[in-house]
């Protein structure tokens, strides 16, 4: 824990009450006896409308709710959200798996698109290491289900995940706090915003640093692992020149210097005889250094200008940078069977045009360009069994051009009709050398990879291949009573294909040919409803999705040295087929006394492969769909009042389930079976003491009963032996104090 006294100099210096403290408008507390549920302002269609209005299925959590949720990453999500799963990929801690309604994307592969785009303050970040956000200093975050791409940003397939930060304000205002908790937990969080001139320039900084010991031990090396060490910077500075324009600025750095993931054995390893299985589901004994380290910034400038009465103006020029280092041991064990070290890199420059237009009248709308540059690059290095070194390297690089527009008529008083359309143009261009070397230094190449390849190259290739496609949008939604509206959408959401960097073209040549494009028709109805004066929210969405050519990583054994016997893996991608998701979806909250508050949902899916072509035969029928679990909710119930002193107390309980889920992709036939997770369910629960209008307590548990739960894991059974599964946190609790000013 570097950072550990660090973090306590931080929380001492900011936990001090600041000279500008007194003043507290805007930040008191609504009181714990609202008789009403108050409608949250989202802006998934680019304007602003309550989540009531909106005729799409999006859920949106504010400030407030994620703090009684005690969401500190994005991972925290996944349960409150209808069929949404989300959680740190294998041997990581900040790197996201994200999947909606079935689509999605497991396998980090630099230059393979994500299935969910995650935006931080419209900004797309095309890869998934460093994505997990954590979340602080945050105005409310939205999750939208569905295919996107005719109102902003990144097409994107599945759905987008939009983190919006604390916006500039007038007036100072900030916050401080300290958490602490079991595993030496020691989390310091703190933002100020103030301005100067009358308002003219504003500025906010907001700054975490999240610390904690490991689940578990690398009981070789006695080092931990599964720990949390990560340092985080938001900055904004704004400039507003007069009611008409301004131009702000955004900076945010990421530090991640957590250790590897502790992965539990499934099964023993037949080439390492000695090593059962561990009781411990975190422990290891890896015999490779404990690094896990990624770096993850941006900047970018947006200028909002009121172009005239009813069009407004936006444009945001942004860059990202991320780099990440990780070792690999896919065995767990100090035996050298698989080690593997990886270098991630990653580079984009995005440029977005928005205008939008509405006069008060019949029609309102966005339309808007879109340019993605990026570079996304890697390095892997393969011991296997200290015998067969392998050199992964390559360079993706991607152009796109996108023209995109969204917009809605007032057909009658009750009756909207939404029409949009996304055109986009994407090129991508791979280089790629994979080559065998002698020994681990990997400093003199091989003299051949294998018998039937008298070279030490495995694979070298420059090639080209560009993607174009339309996606239309049109709903319509009609408001029965000034409470309950009902809506049709149809959508077509599209992924672009590519290259796979991982490719051993001469075992495999298909390997270094492109895979397709993939691409999913989303037919959905749904309704959002307010009853019993407006006490009772109730939303509903059920959905069609024919999914085409879907894009799946699987782990692929070869023969690496000729003798007939596959003793080798790589990553290999390909178009699957074919498949059709169905599924059903229930949010409500419901406040039946001024002191108790019901919220949660329901979720049902139904994800079946129409068509997986392996070796020229359709095995759709033995082949099931990953992270699609058929039923999952959430139930929280919160019990709020007001105290004598002015304060007041919320207490919270929660309990959510996932039926039994496939959580790796695996060809059956060919004897491996894919990792899985049976039902299950977790129970957390929450006190916030809201002393005053500054000062609150909060005491947090989450998995209170501890249960084991495996949210991923690798199967290479077949040519290393290697079986083990990752799970998700044990239980935790943890106290915090916080300090509003």
């Amino acid at each position: 824990m570097k950072r550990k006294h660090l973090g306590i100099a931080i929380a001492c210096a900011l936990l001090a009450p600041p000279a500008w403290a007194q003043d507290v408008s805007g930040q008191t507390e609504e009181s714990a006896r609202a008789t009403t549920l108050g409608g949250v302002t989202v802006t998934a269609r680019k304007r602003e409308e309550t989540l009531q209005e909106v005729p799409v299925a999006v859920t949106a959590f504010t400030a407030d709710a994620l703090d009684k949720l005690n969401v500190e990453d994005l991972s925290d999500l996944d349960a409150q959200v209808p069929n949404l799963t989300i959680y740190a990929a294998r041997g990581s801690s900040s790197t996201v798996t994200a999947y909606i309604r079935g689509v999605g994307q497991s396998d980090p592969l630099w230059g393979v698109d994500p299935g969910v785009g995650i935006y931080m303050d419209d900004v797309y970040i095309a890869r998934p290491q460093g994505a997990l956000l954590d979340v602080f200093d945050v105005e409310r975050v939205e999750v939208l289900r569905g295919p996107q791409g005719t109102l902003y940003g990144k097409n994107t397939i599945g759905g987008a995940i939009k983190y919006i930060s604390r916006g500039l304000t007038v007036e100072p205002d900030g916050h401080a706090s300290i958490t602490v908790g079991n595993y030496n937990q020691l989390d310091v969080r703190a933002a100020a915003s103030g301005s100067v001139g009358d308002g003219a320039l504003r500025g906010r900084i907001a700054v975490a640093s999240l610390n904690r010991d490991g689940y578990g031990d690398n009981l070789f090396s006695g080092q931990e692992v599964s720990d949390k060490e990560i340092l985080a910077l938001r900055g904004q500075l704004g400039a507003y020149v007069n009611d008409d324009l301004d131009i702000q600025f955004a900076f945010d750095w990421m530090d991640d210097q957590s250790g590897v993931r502790g992965a539990k054995m499934l099964a023993p390893n037949r080439f390492a005889p000695g090593f059962a299985p561990l009781d411990s589901r975190y422990d290891i004994r890896s015999g490779m250094p404990n690094v896990n380290d990624t770096d993850m910034k941006g900047a970018s400038a947006t200028v909002n200008w009121r172009a005239g009465e009813d069009w407004t103006v936006k444009y945001v020029l942004a860059k990202r940078e991320s780099d990440t280092e990780t070792n690999i041991d896919f065995d767990t064990l100090p035996n050298k069977v698989a080690d593997v070290k990886a270098f991630y890199s990653d580079e984009q420059v995005t440029n977005e045009l928005q205008v939008n237009y509405d006069a008060g009248g019949r029609s309102r709308g966005v339309v808007g360009l879109y340019a993605f540059d990026g570079e996304a690059g890697g390095q892997v290095l393969n011991n296997f069994f200290n015998l067969s070194f392998g050199d992964t390297q390559g360079t993706v690089y991607t152009d796109q051009f996108a023209a995109y527009a969204d917009w809605t008529f007032d057909l009658t008083e009750k009756l909207k009709l939404d029409v949009g359309a996304r055109y986009t143009d994407e090129k991508k261009h791979a280089v790629v050398l994979n080559r065998c070397y002698t020994d681990a230094t990997f400093t003199t190449l091989a003299v051949r990879c294998a018998a039937n390849n008298p070279t030490p190259i495995a694979a070298q290739f420059d090639k080209r291949i560009s993607f174009e496609n339309t996606s239309p949008k049109i709903s319509l939604d009609y408001q029965i009573t000034p409470d309950i509206m009902v809506y049709g959408l149809a959508s077509r959401g599209f992924k672009s294909g590519g290259y796979n960097i991982r490719a051993q073209a001469t075992a495999v040549p298909r390997s270094a040919e492109p895979f397709d494009d993939e691409s999913v028709d989303s037919y959905e109805i749904g309704s959002k409803m307010a009853f019993l004066d407006q006490t009772l929210f109730l939303n509903l969405a059920a959905f069609h999705n024919k999914y085409e050519d879907i894009q799946l990583s699987v782990f692929t054994a070869y023969d690496s040295n000729g003798d007939g016997v596959d003793d080798a893996f790589f990553g290999d991608f390909t178009n699957a087929g074919k498949g059709t998701v169905d599924g059903v979806e229930v949010e409500y909250q419901w406040l039946p006394t001024p002191n108790w508050l019901i919220t949660g949902n329901l979720a049902w899916l139904d994800a079946k492969y129409d068509e997986f072509m392996y070796a020229g035969v359709n095995i759709a029928d033995e082949q099931e769909f990953t992270n699609a679990p058929d039923f999952s909710g959430a139930l929280n119930v919160e019990y709020r009042t007001d105290l004598a002193n002015g304060g007041n107390l919320s207490a919270r309980v929660g309990y959510s389930y996932q039926s039994d889920v496939v959580a790796t992709t695996e060809i059956v036939r060919t004897g491996a079976q894919p990792i899985t997770q049976d039902g299950y369910g977790l129970v957390n629960a929450g006190v916030i003491w809201r002393i005053d209008d500054a000062w609150s307590l909060s005491l947090q548990g989450t998995n209170l009963a501890d249960k084991e739960y495996r949210t991923t894991g690798y199967n290479l059974n077949a040519a290393l032996g290697v079986l083990t599964g990752f799970y998700g946190p044990p239980r935790q609790y943890s106290l915090a104090v916080r300090y509003d000013f």
